[in-house]
């Protein structure tokens, strides 16, 4: 393999010529960026990395939202045979610090200048920090530059040297040294090489339809490595448009805009979705009630045919398809209307949300991978889909299952190891095979299943062990339930943290003329807690009786990164939560042994976090 990442999309550049590569939201309306402009922008950002004496293999770090200008700096970096180090936009001041430091990053490019005092402010913290360059504004400070300083025109002494970096450049070089999001402990930099990247979008190409024809609506961070790989790096190969959302509040009114043909998520915004569609139907009229629940059956039952390799009556592929057609339009309305398919990975995605989006004929490939393996290890595709699974190793790829169940991985898309950390790369890294940490199972055609996290398992007091993300997932298909934390190793039974979906609660208090003042006084009404109470106990029917949630505790806001209570990829940091609320956790193990008790915690949504409030626990009468 002779490419590498900036020599693959320069050589996309020479032949999209003025084909839109970006959309941007400029002064209320998408403009277009071509691909000429886009190599010119890139041209000027090498060579005033090159004025600034980057040499290969320096770090160079990236703080900034999804936008043009996180790629053009990635692609520049690397093109002087840089390393791009990227930091979450969102990240605090200290983790932030420890990046840099980690790292050893001279250069830092940052998008704004509230970011950057808060950071000039503590600088002696980052002696080996050069320069700041700051992509948006202005800031007088020695260390800090803005992009138009920054930004050289063509210099023949420059372009010949940005030429020979490019050339020299080796798919076995460092490209990225990403930092893990840290939901159990700190942040460890994963090695990723060109080739890492490469053999990854190569794979991912033969799997997925992807042509200069598609748009893409990019709103994960581009920190995160699947948002870099699949939403970046195989659009730009593939020559499809990349157009960025404002943020992740204004995706819903970005799809309508954009109307893009593909979308990359993790799987909370489908279950959002989903949640929200349900709600639409429960609330719309008798009729159309009907006509939908009816849609959904026909399609459901061909779906499950399908799955299970069985014929497909004639009769039903007819009305089905009808009834698709329907759905389909349903759902295409707020997505713009051009919406081909999904794509999820970060975390599982429930299988009812899969099924139901596939029924109505937009499905969500779902995959799996980590931050190690560049990302992807498998995937579903539109030939090979089992729901439950997240499809086959990708080409290139190979997996097997440990003795004690955990997942291996070998292949080119493994990285190197972790940056300055042998002992742990030693752990991760043996005889070739990457042990992932994950717990799953393949079945006899190939399809991988993750099962949970192997350092998430619970294993109860009894000695039986319990996948949590599962149960959770099962619990988050409720139009009342937004979030949940399965709680309970070495403990007798399973207790959690439910999150009320608080629109549709809000709803069913005035409907019922429910009174309260705050969320706190809502999730502590007694008939909202039998409501809950309710709930989970149909969606635990027929689990077995150590795989039930037997209490639980309603939460008054959800969890949060501004509290560093879930991941820039909105993943749960499990042993944050379970410290920071383990008084409450424990109180659901403290109370009598039988019926509702007055006693428990109740987070209160008000200045402090961390505030508790005296409120009510809930016991599964199922115990």
């Amino acid at each position: 393999m002779k490419h590498t990442l900036p020599r693959m999309v320069l050589a996309r550049a020479a032949c999209y010529a003025d084909h839109p590569v970006f959309r941007e939201k400029t002064e209320g309306r998408y403009l277009d960026i071509g691909w000429d402009e886009f190599a010119e922008q890139l041209r000027a950002r090498i060579r005033g990395l090159l004025a600034m004496s980057v040499q290969p293999g320096d770090r160079v770090a990236v703080m900034a939202p999804n936008s043009p200008q996180w790629a053009w700096a990635d692609l520049a970096i690397q093109s002087c045979g840089g390393i791009t180090v990227p930091v979450y936009h969102t990240d605090g001041l200290a983790n932030t610090l420890y990046i840099l430091n980690d790292s050893g990053s001279r250069l830092l490019f940052l998008w704004s200048p509230v970011a950057a005092t808060e950071l000039v402010e503590n600088l002696d913290e980052v002696p080996q920090l050069e320069m700041i360059i700051l992509l948006n504004g202005h800031l007088d400070h020695p260390r800090v530059i803005s992009l138009a300083s920054f930004l050289r025109p063509p210099d023949p002494d420059l372009d010949r040297l940005a030429d020979e970096r490019l050339a020299a450049g080796r798919a076995d070089d460092l490209a990225s040294i990403v930092y893990t999001s840290g939901t159990t402990g700190t942040a460890k930099g994963a090695m990723l090489t060109h080739r890492n990247f490469l053999s990854n979008i190569r794979a991912c190409h033969t799997l997925f339809d992807i042509s200069p024809r598609d748009t893409c609506l990019s709103f994960l961070p581009l920190s995160h490595v699947f948002e870099r790989m699949a939403g970046y790096y195989m659009m730009l190969r593939q020559g499809a448009t990349i157009a960025y959302a404002e943020g992740i509040d204004s995706v819903p009114l970005n799809l309508k805009e954009v109307r893009p043909t593909i979308l990359i998520s993790v799987p909370r915004l489908y279950e959002k979705m989903y949640a929200r569609i349900m709600e639409r139907v429960v609330s719309s009229p008798w009729l159309k009630r009907k006509l939908f629940w009816g849609a959904l059956d026909l399609c459901r039952r061909h779906v499950a045919a399908d799955q299970a390799g069985r014929p497909v009556p004639l009769w039903l592929r007819l009305l089905a398809g009808g009834a698709r057609k329907l759905l389909y339009a349903k759902l295409q309305e707020p997505l713009g209307g051009r919406l081909r398919y999904f794509v999820s990975g970060g975390a599982p995605l429930a299988r009812d949300v899969a099924e139901f989006f596939l029924a109505a004929g937009i499905p969500i490939f779902e995959g799996y991978g980590l931050t190690e393996t560049s990302p992807v290890i498998a995937a579903n595709t539109s030939k090979a889909l089992r729901l439950g699974t997240v499809g086959r190793p990708i080409p290139g790829t190979r997996v097997r299952i440990a003795e004690d169940g955990e997942i291996l991985a070998a292949g080119p898309g493994i990285f190197r190891g972790y940056w300055k950390q042998p002992e742990e790369t030693a752990v991760a890294l043996v005889d070739g095979w990457f042990h992932t940490g994950d717990v799953g199972i393949l079945d006899g055609d190939g399809f991988l299943a993750i099962t949970d996290r192997k350092k998430d398992l619970i294993v109860t007091a009894g000695g039986e062990n319990v996948a949590p993300q599962a149960l959770e997932n099962r619990l988050k298909t409720d139009k009342f339930i937004a979030n949940v934390l399965i709680c309970g190793d070495r403990r007798p039974f399973l207790t959690a943290l439910l999150v009320p979906n608080f629109d549709n609660l809000i709803r069913y208090a005035h409907l019922k003329q429910i009174d309260f003042l705050t969320m706190c006084d809502l999730v502590n009404h007694p008939k909202v807690l039998e409501l809950l109470r309710r709930r989970v106990e149909q969606l635990q029917g027929g689990l077995p009786g150590f795989q039930q949630v037997k209490r639980f505790i309603l939460m008054s806001r959800d969890f949060s990164a501004e509290h560093g209570e879930i991941t820039p990829t909105l993943k749960l940091r499990r042993r944050m939560i379970l410290e920071k609320f383990g008084t409450v956790i424990d109180s659901m193990y403290l109370a009598g042994d039988h019926g509702v008790h007055d006693s428990g915690f109740c987070i209160v949504d008000n200045s402090s976090p961390d505030q508790v409030e005296t409120g009510q626990l809930v016991e599964n009468p199922l115990e």
